[in-house]
């Protein structure tokens, strides 16, 4: 029962939510325990892949009809996601060094081209972006929510903890704003993402978790790609600010006493994998209070790896933009670090290279002597994920040895030379080096990214005398066909 496991309930007793409580305690006992015992698999960097995609009608307006799409799609990697207008893609892990990104590229376009092309058989088109701007709140007015347990489980839980409708208050740096109520958590479906996974050993977990904390303010501001929603210009990567409030279980008491929120960036720097698990069960009440028989003590007294699956499954509602993930493959337990802040889109290029800037500088950075952690405050860098998320391209961050910088001058003066050496570290080709971190410095050269394009491609069409509702469409519909292309957002034309 991991972080996207089914459950068989959609509602939960006092017994059954108090059960699953001492159960959680029981896992992390039993956790604590394996991690001193050293028993985790660890014999190359594995990284994994998902991607969130959205679906269009021949309007370019959502299309609920995500049953109809896996089914014409009939492929186990594509996978429901919380809203009908939602799919996921799920890429098996691979190893890092060599072409592997080279050919994953190839593989990632030849499959999302014929998913694609299926889906066309059903009336609907993929886009990979970070919130699908032509989303409105009268499409949440019908059956929004997909027909998976958790997803109605989930829905309640947050609305039974919150005991009020969910208000969501937004403000663009131009100062359009959404400020609205709500009684699902269907806003929630509109972050679309992509997650990177990396396999870590639990005696290196601290710092590679560190270190992705570290650089995801400058992740956000880099692959921005989420600025419209409701019909309002909002933060570059409104994702961040959206996710949270979307799903916040906190009225407004709570909120002043500064109780957590579930999507959480943290408080502190760590020392073990240990400190968030032990965060999360002790922070954070069940959402979804599903248990099972196992005895995860007597099964690895046995010599076996226990499931831990309540462990699992709470983490799997602690929104943290980098998680931490216990996971089992064939009898035998790992670790990941789970970084969740990167939008989906523009293109399956612009994704990897992403990717690729990501995994060379947390190699490096974990690898420091003395880590950036050792010299910024955690305080700093949550601070510089707000200014990434809100300013993007545009955004000031704060560096040790730098002092406030821009998020283009960082990337090209210290952090890019930094991916290349980290990802040589890990055996990466000079090809895939050149080509991945070449969009990346091209893209931080030129000033473009997602959040830029969709911008100005929308005033465009305004000042040509459309309305926003139509030149949102507008420029969906060219946003499609430009990353139909796979060539990088930084290239695109405007119109």
């Amino acid at each position: 029962m991991g972080v996207g496991a089914e459950v068989s309930a959609q509602s939960y007793t006092r017994e059954e939510r108090q059960r699953y409580r001492e159960k959680v305690r029981q896992n992390l006992d039993v956790f604590e325990r394996m991690l001193n015992q050293h028993s985790f698999e660890f014999d190359r960097p594995l990284t994994g892949l998902e991607i969130e995609l959205n679906l269009v009608n021949s309007d370019f307006d959502p299309h609920f009809a995500n049953a109809e799409v896996l089914q014409a799609i009939a492929d186990p990697g594509y996978q429901t996601e919380l809203a009908k207008y939602n799919i996921e893609l799920n890429v098996l892990p691979r190893p890092l060094p060599g072409d592997s990104a080279i050919e994953l590229e190839h593989d990632l376009r030849e499959s999302l081209n014929a998913a694609d092309a299926k889906a066309r058989e059903v009336g609907s088109r993929l886009v990979a972006i970070g919130i699908l701007p032509t989303i409105m709140p009268e499409h949440y007015e019908g059956e929004w929510i997909s027909d998976n347990n958790r997803y109605t489980a989930l829905n309640d839980s947050i609305f039974v903890a919150r005991g009020e409708d969910i208000f969501l208050d937004i403000t663009g740096p131009q100062g359009e704003r959404v400020s609205t109520y709500c009684d699902s958590i269907a806003p929630e479906s509109a972050c679309t993402s992509v997650q990177l996974h990396l396999q870590v050993s639990p005696s290196d977990f601290a710092d590679h978790w560190n270190a992705a904390q570290a650089v995801s303010p400058v992740q956000v501001a880099l692959a921005a790609n989420s600025p419209f929603f409701f019909g309002k210009r909002l933060h570059a990567e409104t994702r961040i600010e959206l996710f949270k409030q979307a799903t916040d279980t906190r009225p407004i008491e709570l909120k002043n006493q500064g109780v957590r929120p579930r999507v959480f960036f943290g408080e502190r720097w760590i020392t073990s994998i240990f400190d968030l698990f032990e965060e999360n069960s002790r922070y954070f009440p069940a959402l979804l209070a599903e248990t099972t028989d196992e005895d995860p003590m007597a099964k690895l007294e046995a010599g076996e790896a226990p499931d831990l699956a309540e462990l699992r499954l709470h983490n799997g509602t602690v929104y943290r933009w980098n998680r931490p993930i216990y996971d089992i493959v064939k009898g035998r337990p790992h670790l990941r670090v789970e970084n969740r802040v990167l939008p989906a889109g523009p293109t399956i290029a612009d994704t990897l290279a992403n990717a690729a800037f990501y995994y060379g500088v947390v190699r490096k950075l974990a690898s420091t002597e003395r880590p950036v952690w050792t010299k910024m405050s955690f305080a700093a860098c949550e601070e510089n994920f707000h200014r990434g998320a809100r300013d993007g391209m545009e955004a000031r961050l704060y560096w040790p040895g730098f002092g406030e910088v821009g998020a283009d001058e960082l990337v090209l003066r210290h952090l890019l030379p930094l991916a290349h050496e980290g990802l040589e570290e890990w055996g990466v080709s000079q090809a895939v080096r050149d080509r991945f971190l070449g969009i990346i410095e091209a893209r931080c050269q030129a000033g473009v990214n997602g959040a830029t394009w969709q911008t100005d491609a929308v005033r465009r069409f305004e000042e040509r005398g459309s309305d926003r509702r139509t030149a949102l469409h507008q420029m969906l519909e060219l946003y499609t066909e430009h990353m139909s292309t796979n060539e990088p957002v930084h290239t695109w034309p405007l119109p």
